[in-house]
């Protein structure tokens, strides 16, 4: 069954300051709304409501890593 990956799923440790960065910091809130797009089509392509390639799905879920990283580093640093 495919899922959904919300930020506050992923590190529950950290939904409060999740939702403190943003409100505070807008880098954090540009990069957390991203996140949940790419992750939203993601969502969409394997429950197969939108279609595409093998190669833009696995190009999706590397940006997605690559954004949830980011935001990672981010909430140990702050």
């Amino acid at each position: 069954m495919f899922r959904k990956h919300p930020l506050t799923n992923e590190f529950p440790e950290f939904e409060t300051k999740i939702h403190d960065l943003k409100v505070e910091d807008e880098h954090f809130k540009k990069l957390f709304d991203e996140y949940d797009e790419v992750d939203h089509e993601i969502y969409r392509i394997e429950s197969d409501a939108q279609p595409a390639s093998d190669e833009t799905a696995n190009q999706l879920r590397i940006t997605r890593l690559r954004l949830k990283d980011e935001l990672y580093r981010m909430l140990k640093e702050s």
